[in-house]
């Protein structure tokens, strides 16, 4: 198979012609169930929707008559039809350029604080990474996975296609991507909870049995891929890196990974001759602080300030009279710590926390990795979930996969590891691993309008890096 990098330019073109197809055969279709004198609304829609069981109907109905063009120039539309049938128009091209070109977005959460705000509104581009097929074609238009003000589900799985992507092109490091949550095939179905506090969460601190018996944890919600949570995150490791974390700072491949200028951590500090400070005082010395979370950027620890900062907003920090710079520290867990909620969640082999993680290997399409008792956890949930195979795990360490004894994995698609700017606030790959490039939504593209107690100019068009 040629090399997407080595096509020419003039193959993306071509790639057009079906969606344009997709705009223009409806038409095609109703235009031609006119000369049969076929006008209602139901048999546009059944025409346009429908063809291949709707023409051979009416070739076999006997009411069916020709009236050519000319008849159809004599037909007049009540008014009515000419507003639905432009609205059914419009509603068809917007969840098609929704679906294939760029997507509305909002950031809901303070995990790319302060690369993002919340509220800003994104436009995200589905060709940035090669446009999905939705695995769940037949849904509610403008919907993702709920009815609004439900929790009544927005679309059906009578039909489910597999995993498809136009002209595929992989995610680049440090991109802001937008993705499926990939522990969110499964959420529990109550406000407060779907992709906030994962289902897979409670299911490790307490037990299958107890979460499927406790009525607090009902109703439960299965989704597929695509009808997951939308989450955006940084790309900090592309398939094949090895990857690790050091007090707080990524090294790729063993050399320090980018760091964005406005991500953010929590740092300590205190005062000269113990001045009081407040937010107002940081604010107006250039510090943007969200006090509106459960876990505000400045509060009050154990006598300390504590204060999520960008580096560009340490050197604020630093330069403030008031403050004492030899007393500014960064949060970090010691390498000591073990964080039994990081991701592989196996604290025998893997005593990580959010600061000191890894090293680890991100998967990569077509390599092959050698199991064992020791790395199993890292990839158990890729070989089930993700690439739906069988596994079976035996006592003495050896496994069964799709039925044949093998210690040998190849693994079928990319992933990607995604961590938020906000590194003290995210909820990403540390806590629930590897992220498959069929969950991949598009690249984060551009700010088209944000708003905080009014409109706030001027983010307005930035270009997200």
């Amino acid at each position: 198979m040629q090399d997407i990098a080595q096509r020419p330019k003039h193959w993306v073109f071509w790639q057009f012609i079906p969606v344009v197809g997709w705009f223009i055969t409806p038409g095609i279709f109703i235009e031609f169930s006119k000369v049969f004198c076929r006008f209602s609304f139901l048999d546009h829609l059944c025409a346009s929707i429908f063809a291949p069981f709707y023409f051979p109907w009416l070739a076999n109905n006997k009411d069916a008559r020709f009236i050519g063009p000319e008849g159809v120039k004599k037909h007049q539309k009540p008014g009515w039809r000419e507003w639905v049938d432009a609205a059914v128009f419009a509603v068809v091209a917007a969840t098609l350029i929704r679906v294939f070109i760029f997507e509305a977005y909002v950031i809901p959460s303070s995990s790319m604080e302060k690369t993002l705000l919340i509220n800003d509104y994104l436009f995200v581009s589905k060709f940035s990474y090669g446009p999905r097929i939705p695995n769940t074609p037949l849904s509610v238009p403008f919907v993702h996975n709920y009815l609004p003000g439900s929790t009544m589900k927005s679309y059906t799985t009578l039909i489910e296609l597999p995993y498809i992507r136009w002209f595929a092109s992989p995610v680049k490091r440090n991109d802001c991507v937008v993705f499926n949550f990939p522990e969110g095939d499964t959420v529990i179905n109550k406000d407060g909870y779907q992709s906030a506090l994962p289902y897979y969460m409670f299911e490790r601190a307490l037990g299958r049995d107890r979460v499927l018996s406790d009525p607090e944890y009902q109703p439960l919600a299965v989704h597929p891929v695509d009808k997951t949570d939308n989450y955006i995150k940084r790309c900090i490791g592309v398939a094949g890196d090895s990857l690790k974390i050091v007090d707080g700072i990524v090294y790729i491949n063993n050399q320090p990974g980018f760091i964005s200028p406005t991500s953010s951590t929590f740092y300590f500090f205190k005062t000269r001759n113990n001045v009081a400070v407040d937010v107002d005082f940081l604010r107006e010395a250039k510090i943007r602080l969200n006090m509106e979370s459960d876990n505000p950027d400045f509060s009050i620890v154990n006598g300390e300030y504590k204060i999520n900062l960008t580096l560009p907003e340490l050197d604020i920090l630093k330069k403030l009279p008031v403050v004492d710079p030899n007393s500014i520290i960064k949060e970090s867990f010691p390498a000591s710590y073990v964080e039994g909620t990081t991701f592989p969640f196996d604290t025998l082999n893997y005593r990580w926390n959010r600061d000191n993680f890894g090293p680890l290997w991100v998967p990569k399409k077509g390599a092959t990795v050698t199991l064992s008792p020791q790395n199993i956890a890292l990839y158990r949930r890729a070989i089930q979930v993700y690439e739906k195979n069988t596994l079976v795990e035996n006592p003495n360490g050896t496994y069964v996969i799709n039925g044949i004894p093998t210690n040998k994995y190849t693994f079928k698609m990319d992933y990607y590891w995604m961590m938020g700017d906000n590194r003290h606030k995210s909820q990403d790959s540390r806590y629930w691993g590897f992220v498959p490039e069929d969950h991949v939504v598009g690249k984060a593209a551009m700010i088209w309008f944000s708003y905080e107690n009014g409109p706030r100019w001027k983010r307005f068009f930035k270009i997200i890096h």
